[in-house]
């Protein structure tokens, strides 16, 4: 069962471990992970009940108490800083550069995710570049093994027409027999 009051130490340590699941060292966010989860079964906490939590906290953050055995100075208190004020100038200032600074960072994400969409793109079309030169250069070297071959087929074929029209030849030649003398006809 959740209790009512939080703890602010509680909230710091809370605050701290969930922000180590956010470090980059898997180590750290898994260790991370598992505190956030044996305190939540100690203290009977569900998912939906952390949710609630955080959405209750975000919009007005509980203040830090003080310790029981510190009693607070009589007339002291801490007020909000009037209109106009130098404090709440500042305050002003920072609460406008932070969102000029959080719109910026989102402009950056956009930007990023664009990039890397972008960079993911030019990797596939690379690919499918290398996979096409790839293709072209066993065309042409299939192409440059056929050029041989005809040239061999192409010269073993004229060599062969030319032997049967020498041979067809020296047949004609050998069967005719001797030949005439056709000088008595000339005279």
């Amino acid at each position: 069962m959740m209790r009512e009051q939080i703890d602010p130490k509680e909230l710091k340590t809370l605050s701290d471990i969930l922000a180590l699941v956010l470090e980059d060292q898997p180590g750290q966010a898994a260790s991370a992970l598992e505190a956030v989860r044996s305190r939540a079964r100690r203290d009977g906490i569900t998912g939906g009940a952390l949710k609630n939590l955080f959405v209750a906290i975000a919009p007005n953050p509980p203040q830090v108490q003080t310790p029981p055995g510190a009693a607070a100075k009589p007339g002291t208190r801490t007020r909000a800083p009037r209109a106009g004020s130098p404090a709440a100038t500042e305050i002003q200032a920072a609460r406008t550069r932070i969102s000029q600074l959080t719109a910026d960072i989102n402009k950056l994400d956009l930007d990023l995710r664009s990039a890397t969409a972008r960079i993911e793109a030019l990797r596939s079309e690379l690919h499918l570049t290398r996979q096409a030169r790839a293709e072209a250069q066993q065309e042409l070297s299939a192409s440059q093994v056929l050029v041989p071959k005809r040239t061999m087929l192409m010269l073993s074929a004229l060599c062969g027409l030319l032997i049967g029209v020498a041979g067809t030849s020296a047949v004609v030649m050998l069967d005719r027999g001797p030949a005439q003398d056709t000088s008595t006809y000339l005279r």
